[in-house]
């Protein structure tokens, strides 16, 4: 690399230390980015949800955030947490909005608060609260009166508390945009002519609240100026902004994927992440935010869908509970770094792009004044290509970008990860009773069996089936259909040899069916289909029987247009059928007795403080409709904390009174569709790429520490269906004593290297760099090494036909006892084991 090269390199990087953040900035927007304190920015963005996550969590996760090269947070804002009650607020605990903004400002961080309201975010009833059901003639997200008036109420609360703290960008503050709405354009057709006009209601209420600061609205390519519309979806390079005065920015590039109960596991490379960002970058933008870059976890009965899993890890450079997930991160981190390094050229000019083949693209950012940047896709799936640009050769594997900050030199290729692969690891211990209690296991359980059927005063009657959601108002998972009546002995239903079978239709999502107190059956939908359609065969007795159905929602509906009308519960019909002669009773009309949650809801249980709690009689198991408790110590340490609750059935627990959601490990994925590792090329989807298939869609459940206290902490459970408590388990989760890293003898020179007066021992070129989890520890020992051509991935590397004899050798003379190291990937370090062969090395160590 030339003299010259390395000095416009170091020039444009400390361009990028120096555009460090400062608030108090004016912010616009023109045709090619967001504009902060007169100058163009390219601003790199990632989504944390401050109620799926901590407090405590919070400074932790905006630093490794900024570490990752990010410099926005984005958030919504959920109406539902913070109204609950109408015109009763809640901004405490998780639901800080406040605090989390300060956070991320003493980060030195910008903020885009996405006030919506409607979030959608797979979050219960799209962020809505349940009583905006109730207000008379109400129709949501169009032109109708009730509805724009509370949605105005809320927003101007949400943009006057921000102003009292001074948060916008134009007092001082971080946050440098504001989104209304949530991809109404997706659906805005079904409300035909109000859809349109209540859009531009919408937009001028959020100019009226004058924040100093610009407004997005996603999805929505009809936004009126000056609202900037922007792009959601795996992919936005082809996205145009409605105006060429508005700059190309993308709100949501998808990490990943959410999971849904019954759903195996949705992964997205990152390579087709890298190359997604690189090539939004490439074709104009200049605002890419990443959902999620933490997606953290659905506590309480947060979680929509309906069926969205209690686990929203997202596949996200951070992962649920909060540790960085390489190489992800690292491959991010170092994408970032390339793109800034081309910053000044970014927003300087509008790219041309010079012709270079089929399936390739080139795109140049020159300027008058010498700046020139280049970016090189090849987006094929099947072939890597040498091409020629500015009289030079380059090597483009199949759906990749080459970064090229001087239009020379590439220091960045999507398709090739310089960073390290880190492989977690799981702590398991049995649940221990309190260190005061000499009680064993078994015996450290408590319990209290939830009555069958009605047990509430507030009970009541009424003739047919009622809707769920309009009759428990989401106070509870739970309603009870209850119905007693007689059957004649000379019914023909217990005629001899006749089976009776009771029919049951719901809205959904899931119901368990008891007959004369005893359960005969359960039923569930999916995420994919919600409505219940069972058959139980059920033992009917002359006289009085009781028919006790429980169904239970699994979080609302939060996507689609009129969502807020789709159903749920037991609308029927439900029937007994005699499968002998045909015989057919229809109880669908009859006077039947609601009950609204559960007793054990009303009596506090999950609080663990009732005086009923029986420790004396033999501990009930895989029995329905139990309440559990036992006390315990927190594992030791600081690692994050799950539960494993293989074992039980479906349900929902508490730790010292604080929900942390639903569980189900018994709703298991389909056998099939799973490819791990998955290829990389072509077009990416949520079905894509999967893995645990065949197993639990979940099995641990994250508590987080600052729930924790050392000992005496109190474990609630309510068990639907059946399990055994005494099975459940702590896990820990660690970053793992492993990594690895492989890399080519083509990789780019590490980013950070360019314009660094690093000294290895080498020529320019490819370098495989380790550096330890933990800052505590030191590589402590070299697995595998091999310079040549190894085989397979991180935990399984082999030799392949040819490896550099002095491979392990040389690995751990350069890092045994390091906290970091780095190897130049090149015949010079090993030698030449098979001349004429791209080679690579591939390195898999331990820390401690």
């Amino acid at each position: 690399m030339a003299s010259k090269e390395i000095l416009l390199l170091v020039l444009c990087w400390g361009l990028v230390v120096l555009a460090t953040t400062s608030f108090g900035a004016n912010v616009t927007y023109d045709h090619r980015a967001v504009v902060i304190g007169g100058k163009r920015r390219v601003l790199i963005s990632g989504s944390i949800h401050y109620p799926r996550s901590t407090p405590e969590m919070w400074p932790d996760l905006i630093q490794k955030s900024k570490d990752g090269g990010l410099d926005v947070i984005e958030t919504y804002v959920f109406w539902n947490l913070h109204e609950p009650v109408r015109n009763q607020y809640n901004f405490e605990g998780r639901y800080d909005l406040v605090k989390f903004v300060k956070l991320v400002a003493e980060a030195g961080l910008y903020v885009h608060l996405r006030i919506g309201p409607y979030v959608c975010a797979e979050w219960n009833y799209g962020g809505f609260p349940l009583w905006l059901h109730f207000i008379p003639g109400i129709q949501f997200r169009t032109d109708n009166e009730p509805f724009k008036a509370e949605m105005q109420r809320f927003t101007a609360k949400i943009v006057d508390m921000m102003k009292q703290e001074k948060l916008y960008a134009s007092q001082g503050g971080p946050i440098i945009l504001s989104q209304i709405e949530n991809e109404y354009g997706n659906i805005d057709s079904a409300y035909g002519a109000a859809g349109k006009s209540y859009i531009k209601w919408a937009a001028g209420m959020a100019l009226s609240l004058d924040t100093g600061v610009p407004w997005v609205m996603c999805q929505q390519s009809d936004a009126p100026d000056p609202i900037i519309n922007t792009c959601n979806g795996f992919y936005c390079d082809q996205f145009t902004p409605n105006s060429n005065n508005k700059p190309k920015m993308w709100t949501e590039n998808w990490s990943g994927w959410f999971l849904s109960f019954g759903g195996a596991v949705p992964y997205r490379p990152v390579e087709d992440l890298a190359f997604a960002v690189a090539r939004f970058f490439q074709r104009g933008g200049t605002f890419q935010n990443y959902y999620m870059y933490h997606g953290g976890t659905n506590f309480d009965r947060t979680s929509g869908g309906p069926f969205i899993s209690t686990s929203y890890d997202y596949d996200a450079p951070l992962d649920e509970y909060g540790l960085i997930r390489q190489p992800k991160w690292g491959h991010l981190k170092d994408l970032h770094k390339a793109i800034k390094l081309c910053e000044a050229a970014l927003v300087a000019t509008d790219p041309t792009y010079p012709s270079l083949g089929p399936n390739l693209e080139a795109t140049v950012y020159k300027t008058g004044s010498g700046l020139c940047s280049a970016f090189l896709a090849n987006i094929g799936t099947n072939s890597d290509v040498t091409v020629k640009f500015n009289g030079n050769s380059y090597l483009l594997p199949a759906w990749s970008v080459s970064i090229l900050p001087d239009c020379k030199n590439v220091v960045f290729n999507t398709a090739k990860i310089n960073s390290v692969t880190l492989v977690p690891s799981f702590s398991r211990q049995s649940l221990q009773v309190a260190a005061d209690s000499s009680d064993a296991i078994g015996s450290g359980w408590s319990y209290i069996n939830e009555p069958v059927g009605i047990s509430k005063d507030d009970a009541f009657t009424k003739p047919g089936l009622l809707e769920q959601i309009k009759t428990t108002a989401d106070q509870s998972d739970y309603l009870w259909y209850s119905l007693s009546t007689n059957i004649k002995a000379d019914e023909p239903l217990l005629e001899d040899g006749s089976k009776t079978v009771l029919h049951v239709q719901s809205l959904g999502h899931a119901l368990h069916a008891f007959i004369n107190g005893k359960l005969v059956g359960s039923g569930y939908g999916s995420s994919s289909n919600a409505k219940v359609t069972v058959d139980f065969p059920i033992a009917l007795a002359p006289g009085k029987n009781t028919f006790d159905l429980l169904s239970l929602t699994v979080g609302l509906q939060n996507y689609g247009a009129f969502y807020e009308k789709t159903g749920a519960g037991i609308t029927g019909p439900v029937q007994l059928k005699g499968s002998g002669n045909g015989t057919n009773i229809d109880l669908s009309s009859q006077q039947w007795t609601y009950q609204t949650g559960l007793k054990g809801e009303e009596l506090n249980f999950p609080s663990g403080s009732s005086t009923q709690w029986d420790s004396k009689s033999t501990l009930p198991k895989l029995q329905p409709l139990v309440w559990y408790k036992t006390t315990f110590d927190a594992p030791a340490g600081s690692e994050p904390v799950a539960i494993d609750f293989t074992g039980m059935g479906k349900g929902e627990a508490w730790v010292n009174g604080q929900s942390i959601g639903r569980y189900w490990p018994t709703y298991v994925s389909q056998n099939g569709g799973c490819t791990d590792p998955c290829n990389y090329r072509g077009a990416y989807s949520s079905n894509k790429c999967l893995k645990n298939c065949g197993k639990p869609s979940q099995s641990l459940y994250h508590v987080p520490r600052s729930w924790l206290k050392s000992s005496g902490n109190t474990l609630v459970l309510f068990e639907e269906i059946g399990g055994d408590p005494t099975k459940i388990s702590f896990v820990t989760k660690q970053l793992g004593s492993s990594l690895c890293s492989h890399v080519t003898d083509s990789h780019p020179l590490p980013v950070d290297m360019w314009g660094s007066d690093s000294k290895i021992q080498r020529k320019p070129g490819p370098v495989l760099s380790l550096e330890c989890p933990n800052p505590n520890q030191v590589i402590s020992s070299i697995k595998f090494a091999s310079f040549g051509t190894p085989l397979g991935t991180c935990g399984s590397f082999s030799r392949g036909r040819c490896s550099s004899a002095r491979s392990l050798s040389v690995v751990r003379q350069a890092c045994v006892g390091s906290k970091s190291c780095s190897i130049g990937v090149s015949v010079n370090t090993f030698g030449d084991p098979c001349k004429g062969v791209m080679k690579s090395l591939a390195v898999e160590a331990s820390c401690t």
